[in-house]
Parts: C-alpha cells; structure tokens; sequence
C-alpha cells in the first residue's frame, strides 16, 4: 500500500516545479516588457531636452529668415513661449495619441513621415542584418576552425576593419570599386525611376520596395531593387558581420574544449565536422543575446548609410531635418526609433530566455 501511495509525490512535486517555472518566466516576460516604458520614457525625455537646449523649434528652424515680430507671434501661437514643463508634458500627451506634431520646414505630419519612410528603413535593416549573419557566422566558424593559424589571423583583422571602419567610408569606398570603376551597380537611390513609378502605381504599397516588387510579378523591378539594396545592405551589414564573427570564433573555440567535444574527438571524429555539426549550436546562443545592441548600431549606422547611398528612409530624413534644425521633425523621428529599439531588445530577452539556459528567471 505504501508504494502505491508513494508515486503521486514526485508527480505532483514535478508539476508544481513546472507551474513555478512557468510562473518565473511569466514574471521575467512581465518585467521586461514593464522595462520598454522608462527606456522609451527616458530617450524621449533625453532628446526633448537637449533639442530645446538650443531655444524653441521656430527660433532654431526659422530665426533670422523670418522679422522678428512674425516669428514671436508664430511662437506664441505654437505655445513655445510657455514653461518649459508645460510644454513637455503636453508633448508627452502628444506622443501617447500618436500625435508627433507637424515638421516646421515642411509643414507635413510627423506622423505620416514616419509611415512613408519607416519601410525603408526597415527593409535596409533587414538587408544588413542577412549580411551580417552569411557574412559574420560562416568565417567565425572558419576562423575557430583555423585557430593560430595565419587563416586565424586574417579573419581576426577583417572583423576589425569591419566594426572599426566607418559605415560612410565603407559606403564610400563600395560605390567607387563597385558602381565607378566596374560600372555594375548603381550609386544610390532604392529603385531606378521608372521601377519607382511603377511601385508607387501598386494598390495599397508597402514601402518595402523587395515586398512591393514581388507582388508586381516583374522580375526586372525585382533585380533593380535588390541590385541598388546590395552596396547599402553591404556597408551596414559589414558593421555587424564583424562583430558576429568574433563572437562566433570566441564560442566556438570555447564550445570545442567541452568534454564532450573531447569525447567525439576521442572516436575519430575530424575538427571540420566537430564545428560544423556539434560546436556552432551552441555558439550561436550568444548572437541572439547581443542582437539587440546590434539593431540599436545598425539603426545609427543607418542615418550615414542611408545619407551615402540617398536610400529614401528614416536615416536620411533625420539627417535632413537635423541640417534644417527642424527639431519637431527630429522629436519624432527619434521618439520611433527608440521605440523599435526597446520592442526589439524586448523580443531578443525573450527568446534568450527560451533557448539559453543560462538566462536566470
């Protein structure tokens, strides 16, 4: 009777350890997502801040191209002779409608700018981020591979020349190798005209030009979008692959000294087959982790990349608007971006704490 009686024990022991990790994790995904708020709140607050350093928008955009008079009635009107708390709890209130205010220089939604040019970006990150994964993981598993050799050796220094060079030089440099010299690639832009024409012509766009080419079913629009992505999705990408590809050599050299690589390698398996097969896994673990600073640096990186190669997204406006002082514009542009950035290192969290069980909830 009494071993009959003995086994619900452990069962009911192993589901109320299941119902604590799960509530564990429920917590950790709670906390996380409560953490999106003060950052965004902070980066909002930060950049509200040191935009009105200079005075308000209207005297920064429009001071000495418009009579006195007009520009402190124009000022009045804006509300941007009230206390400066006032006004950053109004633009706070602003934010939580989705109201980001109307850009001075070209009286346009801010809003709107957001909508129109955020795809851009978007697609550019996603051009950069495939770069950096065929580019960064398969020569950090060469370079572990190759360990103290000289192969070792140039890997190591082309990840340095990856993250080290700036992303507008290397822009530079591509576009004369690539579009100058060899005359195979164009210098800028998303798209030739005629193909952007013919996108914009499309029922409901996407802003993704790749997306909106696809559904046009013409396989010309679909090489002239990804002929003129390949330089700007290079150059950013580069910035990460180097980045990757240390990190991959870091962990698989260290994954290739476990026991139970020592155990393979005991049977006769080769060193080719213990990266390729057993090693890399777990090394790719810790490129989720760091992909979230990755999205923060690719989204800087995009601001010059996209300047260099004229790509129509939120970079280059951001560019243009900080040139004409249009610190509305700059208010909004910078509130999205921090957005994305706090959602993504959110989502990245997440799955970390899924697949790595070394993350502690």
């Amino acid at each position: 009777m009494t071993a009959l009686t003995a086994d619900p024990a452990p069962a009911s022991t192993g589901a109320a350890r299941r119902s604590r990790s799960g509530g564990s994790l429920g917590r950790y995904i709670l906390i996380r997502f409560l953490l999106i708020f003060p950052t965004v709140f902070i980066l909002v607050t930060t950049v509200f801040l040191f935009m009105r350093l200079t005075g308000d928008p209207l005297t920064a955009a429009l001071g000495g191209r418009l009579p006195a008079d007009q520009l402190a009635e124009r000022i009045h009107a804006a509300g941007y002779d009230r206390p400066l708390i006032v006004q950053y709890f109004e633009y706070l209130g602003q934010i939580l409608t989705g109201n980001f205010g109307t850009t001075i220089t070209d009286n346009q939604p801010v809003a709107e700018l957001l909508l129109r040019y955020g795809g851009a970006t978007l697609e550019l990150a996603i051009y950069a981020l495939l770069i950096a994964f065929i580019v960064g993981i398969p020569l950090g598993m060469i370079a572990a591979a190759v360990r103290d050799r000289w192969g070792d050796a140039v890997l190591r220094v082309f990840a340095i020349l990856c993250y080290a060079t700036p992303v507008f030089f290397a822009g530079l440099l591509l576009k004369l190798i690539f579009s100058v010299w060899l005359g195979v690639l164009p210098t800028s832009g998303r798209a030739s005209p005629r193909v952007e024409i013919a996108l914009g012509r499309l029922e409901d766009p996407t802003g993704i030009y790749l997306i909106d080419a696809i559904r046009s079913g013409s396989a010309t629009a679909i090489g002239d979008v990804l002929s003129h992505a390949l330089l700007p999705g290079i150059a950013l990408g580069l910035l990460t692959a180097g980045v990757f590809l240390r990190l991959v050599r870091t962990n698989v050299i260290g994954t290739l000294s476990m026991p139970y690589i020592d155990a393979a390698r005991s049977r006769g398996i080769g060193e080719v087959r213990l990266v390729s097969k057993h090693a890399y896994k777990p090394a790719l673990i810790p490129i989720i982790t760091v992909i979230g600073m990755q999205i923060a640096m690719l989204l800087g990186g995009a601001v010059l990349t996209e300047t260099t190669f004229e790509w129509q997204g939120l970079g280059f406006q951001l560019s243009h608007y900080l040139g004409a002082r249009d610190f509305v514009a700059v208010q909004g542009i910078v509130a999205l971006l921090a957005v994305i950035v706090a959602v993504t290192n959110f989502v990245v969290d997440i799955i970390a704490a899924l697949i790595d069980p070394r993350v502690r909830y």
